[in-house]
């Protein structure tokens, strides 16, 4: 008598499935991430260039950069700390903990802006104070920092703490018993197990960071030159119906995220290799 899996499906199946997934991701992702560098490509290169070299455009570059280069290293901090005292510790209210590291998921950005708005604002609970003292955070680099590191508090703390859980406790609590401090538990012990993940959380951060809106276009003010990222420079350039300069710099930002995406595929595989190593 012979048995067939059941879990084994059929060639044509095979087939089926593989060619409708990667029809849907050419005509999802790929045809409309194509035709952003062709509309920036249309009327040539060098009116590409012009465009992204324009000053209302280098201030928006230059400010997305600078608010990914705060937000990173913020939620870098914020999410290991997080994910260590989860994944290595029991205490009360650890529950609300993982809810709070989760929160931004599932609050729309708009409205993590308007809770910013509400509490900073000139008419909001710290704005008489704020006023007094002469501190500006909306519409202001403060709020749109504030705001980034919010909605992209998640993606480190939850890239490294399912790696944490997986590892458990042995490890660090083998290295307490034999007298090794927590920084050095930290560091020669948890921080590499968990590096390439870590890396990976950070490129994911890093992309949400430069690439946010919604958060950012409430607290910005979209003062032109002085608190537009690229995001909304570039909706700024597509209502003016300024639309080779509105591509060219989508295109440039959407090259930014396919840098970023090779660098984490590349990661990735460095993890898995990593893991068959060890295993």
């Amino acid at each position: 008598m012979s048995f067939r899996r059941v879990t084994h499906d059929p060639a044509w199946a095979q087939i089926l499935i593989g060619v409708l997934a990667l029809t849907l991701g050419v005509l999802l992702l790929g045809l409309p991430l194509l035709a952003v560098f062709v509309e920036a490509l249309r009327r040539g290169l060098d009116v590409a260039l012009a465009a992204i070299v324009e000053p209302d455009t280098w201030a928006a570059i230059e400010l997305t950069l600078l608010v990914a280069a705060i937000t990173v290293p913020v939620n870098l901090v914020g999410g290991v700390a997080a994910s260590w005292c989860i994944a290595k510790y029991d205490f009360w209210g650890k529950g609300l903990l993982t809810t709070l590291v989760e929160l931004p998921f599932s609050v729309s950005p708009v409205i993590a802006g308007l809770v910013f708005v509400l509490i900073f604002g000139l008419q909001g609970w710290l704005g008489e104070w704020l006023q007094a003292r002469d501190i500006q955070i909306i519409f202001a680099l403060p709020g749109i920092v504030l705001a980034t590191v919010f909605v992209t508090f998640p993606f480190v703390a939850r890239t490294v703490l399912p790696l944490m859980l997986e590892q458990g406790r042995e490890e660090e609590e083998a290295a307490a018993t034999l007298g090794a401090s927590g920084l050095q538990i930290f560091r020669r012990v948890t921080l590499p197990n968990i590096k390439w993940a870590l890396l990976s959380g950070v490129l994911l951060c890093n992309a949400r960071a430069m690439g946010e809106f919604g958060a950012v276009a409430v607290v910005s003010g979209h003062i032109r030159g002085q608190t537009n990222t690229m995001p909304l420079h570039v909706e700024i350039l597509y209502n003016e119906y300024q639309f080779a300069g509105a591509f060219a710099v989508a295109a440039l930002l959407a090259l930014l995220g396919l840098v970023t995406l090779a660098a984490k595929a590349v990661l990735e595989r460095l993890t898995g290799q990593a893991r068959r190593f060890a295993a």
